[in-house]
């Protein structure tokens, strides 16, 4: 049985999670209309992952005897600058979930919480991975320095990875 106090923490986390998923889908429309397929692609698929992680939270809350709330969150920004600020926006946003995730292990630990503490480290083990991503995406942009040409690339790239896995996913490569 969770207790109220991480029942309202996890359903903090639920509402963080789904206000990541709706920024990168209103990234992954701007970039699609952009004509930045591959970031679009890229975006699409990075919003359905946050709706996941924002799942798994509600079901584990709900498991546990509390109730996972489907949280009311504002609307994201419909238009951005360019690829940058978008990635720059997509690190920032990891790295405060990082913080979050981080908050709620430590608030289990002092709960003497530990099968949150363990469901939690699936958590952070993602976010190691998505901030890392994040990163090279924002440094590779800052080594392309603007150049259009180079922004072919970098979409292009991204479109490619997105297929791999997308393969991967269903078995068809390795």
């Amino acid at each position: 049985m969770l207790s109220k106090k991480i029942e309202q923490a996890l359903n903090q986390q639920i509402e963080l999670e789904a206000s990541s998923s709706n920024y990168y889908l209103a990234m992954a429309s701007w970039a699609e209309v952009q004509g930045i397929n591959g970031v679009a692609a890229f975006l699409y698929g990075h919003s359905d992952e946050e709706r996941m992680h924002m799942t798994k939270l509600i079901q584990y809350v709900n498991e546990r005897g509390g109730h996972g709330i489907v949280p009311t969150i504002k609307a994201p920004p419909a238009n951005y600058k360019s690829v940058s600020e978008v990635f720059d926006i997509v690190l920032s946003h990891e790295t405060k979930v990082s913080k979050s995730i981080n908050e709620l292990v430590d608030l289990c630990l002092k709960e003497k919480d530990y099968s949150t503490h363990n469901f939690l480290q699936w958590y952070v083990t993602e976010q190691i991975e998505e901030e890392s991503l994040a990163r090279t995406n924002v440094d590779k942009l800052r080594l392309m320095g603007g150049e259009k040409a180079a922004l072919y690339f970098f979409d292009r790239d991204l479109a490619g990875a997105k297929a791999k896995e997308a393969k991967q996913q269903k078995g068809e490569a390795k």
